[in-house]
């Protein structure tokens, strides 16, 4: 059977000349700085920048929640009318450009959906119109097209809030102006899949027939990523190693075998970091700047940090770094199960995270515990982040999946070498420690046990101890490793090609 995403509609190649470089709309529910949650909103604040740097035409489409302030942007005149169910949803449209760059952003506000001070949930609670909220997202980036007369050559969505876009393009707007742009769904985490009663469908107006098994139905419930999966023309994860994992039952979380059946179109693309941002040689969060050349700024930012989080001032001592959100899928727990054995390799740990508040309690009794060797900050302090990736000298993640992780780019960046678990974006972006060579950018363990953990942080301890030139040498290493955009926006660039080409041949 041919998916959805390549039925011809109608459509003829000729009707349409293809872009030497595809214009690209983003549709998105977070974009840094103004709304984000995790790396989604890190990869739509960036990714589109690096893209304009290469010709592009992208534009961006995020929703006005309550916590954007919108002084200074234009507000467009005419609203925008959304269809949603039986009615329509009148919108704002507000217009400012990604810091830094000419990216046109467009804030569809709705009070009445957006305007809350959090993006999907609030805390400890959740919101029982999210399929509203997110169906209006979705509907109003294909409508603001036709209002701007924009028609994009591909619009990009990502995770399940905009998932729905690839299923109302092969639908709704099956004959319209926008019959023949492309979609690209990027998964950042297959985990988060929110299922919504059936009976709600009627509000994205895309028709009972998509809702079946190769398409939005999921045990009897909407599922929009599902949904997105089916339809999008191509498909990418935010990292090739965990492109291949998704395809597994282990780590599809239900849907491994959709991504099995659209593998030949699905690729793994790792994502960048913003290294003007995470840049020891001009950080303003630091007390001291360094580089590859000259580590004796990071001896500085060691002892700072020692002061920010109460540890004991030992320039000898090795610290290890932990910044995490606090979950089960970041393995703290594994870290708490074997501290006591951690600490008696003769190390710190500075710890920065929040969440689960068990966890919390636990990081809080162990500082309480272990005055001097153990330093928490619950919360996020972008300072003291910083101040984290530079002081430590190794950086803890022993996430039990990582689709790519950012942490860990980050901390190599500062010298501080990662200890990672050895899977999605976490095994792409560390090079083991060789022993015999004595080359590596950091340490990997598998799989993600207590036990694992304790090793890999003592093979680290050791070779910081033992064989200083060697440490030396991977630090240089690891800070002279590429982790910039250019590479992802180059392979996007591929990937919006052959969208293109597959929505024109079928």
């Amino acid at each position: 059977m041919k998916d959805a995403s390549r039925r011809t509609r109608g459509y003829h190649p000729e009707d349409r000349a293809v872009s030497p470089l595809p214009s690209v709309l983003f549709a998105a529910s977070e974009c840094a700085p103004f709304a984000k949650s995790g790396g989604l909103g890190d990869v739509v604040g960036a990714l589109p920048i690096a893209l304009r740097e290469r010709g592009h035409d992208v534009r961006v489409v995020l929703p006005r929640y309550g916590f954007i302030d919108t002084r200074g942007m234009r507000r467009h005149e005419a609203p925008l009318g959304v269809p949603l169910g039986a009615s329509e949803a009148w919108c704002a449209v507000y217009e400012t450009t990604l810091p830094g760059s000419d990216v046109p952003l467009y804030l569809i506000e709705h009070d009445a959906l957006f305007a809350r001070p959090y993006l999907y949930d609030p805390v400890g609670g959740w919101s029982h119109d999210n399929f509203a909220r997110f169906t209006c997202l979705s509907r109003a980036s294909l409508q603001l097209c036709k209002y701007l007369g924009f028609i994009p050559d591909v619009v990009h969505v990502h995770d399940w809030p905009t998932a729905l876009v690839p299923v109302l393009l092969n639908t709704v707007e099956a004959s319209g102006p926008l019959a023949a742009t492309a979609t690209v769904l990027t998964v950042h985490n297959l985990a988060y899949q929110p299922h919504f009663a059936a009976a709600e469908l009627d509000l994205a107006g895309v028709g009972w027939g998509v809702f079946q098994e190769q398409g939005l139905a999921d045990q009897g419930a909407i599922n929009p990523l599902k949904g997105g999966l089916w339809h999008a023309t191509m498909l990418t994860t935010v990292s090739p190693r965990y492109a291949d994992e998704v395809r597994t039952p282990a780590m599809g979380a239900g849907l491994d075998h959709v991504l099995r059946y659209r593998g030949a179109d699905l690729v793994g693309i790792l994502n960048g970091i913003d290294e003007r941002v995470w840049d020891p040689r001009a950080d303003p969060h630091l007390p001291a700047r360094f580089d590859a050349a000259d580590l004796s700024g990071k001896t500085v930012c060691k002892r700072a940090l020692q002061d920010d989080l109460g540890l004991a001032p030992e320039p000898l001592t090795p610290i290890v770094g932990i910044i995490a959100r606090l979950a089960e899928q970041k393995g703290i727990d594994l870290v708490l199960a074997c501290l006591d054995r951690l600490l008696a390799l003769d190390l710190q740990l500075a710890v920065l995270g929040a969440g689960d508040p068990a966890l919390e309690r636990e990081l809080l009794a162990a500082a309480a515990t272990y005055p001097g060797r153990v330093g928490v900050r619950i919360g996020f302090d972008e300072r003291v982040a910083h101040r984290i990736e530079a002081g430590a000298d190794m950086f803890l993640m022993p996430s039990r999946f990582e689709p790519c992780g950012l942490n860990q780019m980050y901390s190599q960046r500062y010298g501080t070498l990662p200890i990672v678990h050895a899977v999605g974006g976490l095994d792409d972006t560390v090079e083991d420690f060789d022993p015999a060579r004595g080359t590596g950018t950091g340490f990997k363990f598998h799989p993600a046990t207590a036990d694992t953990v304790l090793a890999a942080v003592d093979r680290a301890c050791e070779v910081w101890s033992e064989r200083p030139l060697v440490w030396r040498a991977m630090q240089r290493r690891a800070m002279t490793t590429p982790f910039g955009w250019d590479r992802a926006a180059e392979r996007y660039d591929e990937v919006y090609r052959w969208a293109l080409e597959r929505r024109r041949w079928w």
